[in-house]
């Protein structure tokens, strides 16, 4: 299994993105987007003036495991990355690609990372195992405009 990382220097074509906004909208199950919300990610991600970046495992040419890193601009007061998407291929789960993916990520980023998970999601014990804490509860506020 390779694992690849792509960030804005790769210039990554619109029909590589669709593929891997599919694979994610296909794979993170319950705890995904619409593939218009994970496009809008990965073209952050992607942006140089912007930052973060895409770590893709495959086989055989083939996505089996995906991560997508915004750099949030916020050093200091806020983490400067945070892990907006991972989803691995139904039939590679529980063989360790989400734990290398995972590692990989904290060793690419520059800086702290913050991420999302439902406390029902089986994913969060990867993370308390990683070093990831629950620190704040999070409220969030749908502004009606």
């Amino acid at each position: 299994m390779e694992i690849q990382t792509i960030t804005a220097k790769n210039n990554v074509t619109k029909v590589e993105k669709e593929a891997i906004a599919d694979f994610l909208v296909r794979h993170l199950d319950e705890f995904g987007d619409t593939k218009v919300d994970i496009l809008k990610c990965l073209n952050y991600a992607l942006n140089p003036e912007r930052g973060g970046f895409v770590l893709l495992a495959r086989e055989e040419g083939h996505i089996k495991g995906a991560v997508v890193i915004n750099e949030t601009g916020m050093q200091d007061y806020i983490p400067e990355n945070i892990l907006v998407y991972i989803a691995v291929h139904r039939d590679q789960r529980g063989k360790g690609l989400g734990k290398k993916l995972m590692e990989q990520a904290i060793e690419t980023a520059q800086g702290d990372i913050a991420l999302h998970v439902e406390p029902h999601n089986p994913a969060k014990r990867l993370y308390e195992k990683l070093g990831f804490t629950n620190k704040y509860l999070e409220m969030r506020l749908k502004n009606k405009k």
